[in-house]
């Protein structure tokens, strides 16, 4: 099954079509809000990108890091000029020689076809089928794939059983314990075809409980 992007009216149907399931997350729309969209600014590739240049680094050497490699690309993050880099040039702006190479990976599979990153081509293709092309690069995990589809793609029905933040907001909002991620795969079963909004409601409720007020945005 493919699917293009979501819309905002998507996202407060699922919402709403949530909160009539499940009581819980009835209060969190009443605490939260519905789901507010940040449509993605970035193509695809520009988005894996930099999903993989501010893996596990504080958000402001993040941020420094994915300046001096845009630089570098001369503004323009595409498979062809990332190639045209090499590892010790994409070490000179911060990058990791882990990271070095996956972006490398990245750019040669997205030129050579592995990966097809045209919009229209990513909306024919199913959550599984993408995860599956995007983790054959090296240093992008089930996770990692997940957030694209998530925040980049904006599908409905993804569910992030690995994301620590969604068990523990799950937790936290459900008042149980910290679900494994094998439990909370069960778990979402009752979340289709909205899983994705439900997963936004685990992540509101973590945050509300140190942030008072808190209304996340999508993404």
């Amino acid at each position: 099954m493919s699917s293009g992007p979501a819309t905002a009216g998507d996202y407060r149907d699922a919402a709403l079509s949530l909160a009539e399931r499940d009581p819980v997350i009835a209060r969190l729309v009443d605490a939260t809000g519905l789901p507010q969209i940040a449509p993605p600014t970035e193509a695809p590739f520009a988005a894996l990108v930099r999903a993989i240049t501010q893996q596990q680094i504080a958000t402001a050497a993040a941020r420094a890091i994915h300046g001096r490699l845009r630089a570098a690309l001369a503004d323009d993050v595409s498979p062809r000029n990332m190639v045209a880099l090499t590892v010790p040039e994409l070490r000179a702006v911060g990058l990791s020689g882990n990271k070095a190479t996956s972006l490398l990976d990245l750019a040669a599979k997205t030129l050579d076809g592995t990966l097809d990153l045209e919009p229209g081509e990513l909306a024919r293709q199913s959550d599984e089928e993408i995860v599956r092309r995007l983790t054959t690069v090296r240093g992008i995990g089930k996770w990692s794939a997940e957030m694209f589809l998530m925040f980049q793609l904006l599908r409905l029905n993804i569910w992030p059983t690995g994301d620590l933040a969604v068990r523990k907001g799950y937790a936290v909002g459900w008042d149980v314990e910290i679900p494994t991620p094998k439990q909370l795969d069960v778990i979402g079963e009752a979340y289709r075809p909205y899983r994705s909004v439900a997963a936004w409601y685990c992540w509101a409720a973590l945050r509300a409980t140190t942030s008072p007020g808190f209304s996340p945005t999508i993404p």
